[in-house]
């Protein structure tokens, strides 16, 4: 993909299944959400690999091991294997493996995604600062992850010891709601020592190249639902990226998008895995996908026609993202969005 800014969507005229060999997907919001399938993913994924598409699972959650999310997406219908996901535990592992010596000791403020990691990179786990660590590691440890343990962080990065974040997420879904995600548990460190981590995982290069150097992929496809983190990825890495309407996204955010968080495609769920997508043409001062042409006015964003609310939508973000330009729609979008069933 090319890193000029993108102003419309684009369009494909085979299935996104064919078009790229691997898929790189994000899982909740995406795949699952509270744990439950999310509608026509089983079934999506299971056509899409039958045809001959590679499917990895990239997460930043740190706490769990290949193991665990790949037994995890198999009870849910798809098999999985641990070669199969990619966490940000893993990108962090070997982003440390590359400063430290081998056999280095590791602080680890999180869960035993990241143990199995470091072990797998050949470092060794350790708990507290006077373990002479030379490295500390923080990831998502879970909701009952002790205050003591941001102690003990603190303790050593304020000797001067190299600080790792698996990811700076501030929030994470649950099934009660919003919940604080590792990247508010990494504020706590960096408001107590003033030091900056290096970060690995998405939207970072380190969990891309990570990403890569397990599948092998060579058209890769992002698949996520976060336009900070898997579309940002996907723009960071110079890869192609598919936005599913099923997680945290909505039409006004997709508006809005600064061009690092402006995908390549637009669908509402997995089965746009399986169809071509639809181009987005220029029409006068504005633009047509399907049955609906949208234009930017001098203070809103205007949608006329009928159809498939989705070509509405994509019509709209080429408006919009047209308009902006290298910065941020700030037209009124509510009366064109309100239109369209999504």
């Amino acid at each position: 993909m090319s890193q000029s800014v993108r102003t419309r969507p684009e369009g494909s005229g085979r299935a996104l299944s064919e078009a790229y060999d691997t898929a790189l997907l994000d899982l909740d919001g995406v795949v699952y959400a509270g744990g439950s399938a999310i509608e026509h993913a089983v079934e999506s994924l299971a056509v899409a690999r039958e045809g001959g598409m590679h499917l990895a699972y990239v997460t930043n959650n740190a706490l769990r091991t290949p193991d665990t999310v790949a037994g995890h997406l198999t009870e849910l219908g798809i098999p999985t294997g641990a070669d199969d996901v990619i966490t940000s535990a893993q990108a962090v592992a070997r982003l440390i493996s590359e400063q430290m010596p081998a056999g280095a000791r590791v602080l680890v403020i999180g869960g035993e995604g990241l143990r199995v990691a470091l072990r797998e990179r050949g470092l060794e786990p350790v708990e507290s600062a006077d373990d002479d660590p030379a490295a500390v590691v923080q990831g998502y440890g879970g909701p009952e992850l002790p205050w003591g343990r941001f102690a003990e962080a603190s303790y050593a990065v304020a000797r001067g010891v190299p600080w790792f974040a698996s990811n700076t997420d501030l929030t994470i879904p649950s099934g009660r709601g919003i919940a604080p995600g590792n990247g508010a548990a990494v504020e706590v460190v960096r408001i107590a020592t003033g030091a900056e981590p290096q970060v690995a995982g998405k939207p970072l290069p380190p969990m891309h190249r990570e990403t890569i150097l397990r599948t092998g992929a060579e058209r890769p496809l992002v698949v996520g639902d976060r336009l900070d983190t898997d579309i940002e990825g996907a723009f960071n890495g110079g890869v192609d990226s598919l936005l599913v309407l099923t997680g945290v996204t909505d039409g006004a955010l997709l508006l809005a998008a600064p061009p690092q968080h402006r995908p390549t495609y637009v669908d509402a769920d997995l089965r746009g895995l399986l169809t071509g997508q639809p181009e987005v043409v220029a029409a006068g001062e504005g633009f047509r996908c399907g049955g609906w042409t949208a234009t930017a006015g001098a203070e809103r964003l205007e949608l006329d026609g009928e159809g498939e609310s989705l070509d509405g939508l994509r019509a709209l973000c080429a408006a919009a993202w047209s308009s902006a330009g290298e910065g941020v729609c700030t037209l009124e979008t509510g009366k064109a969005l309100a239109r369209l069933e999504l």
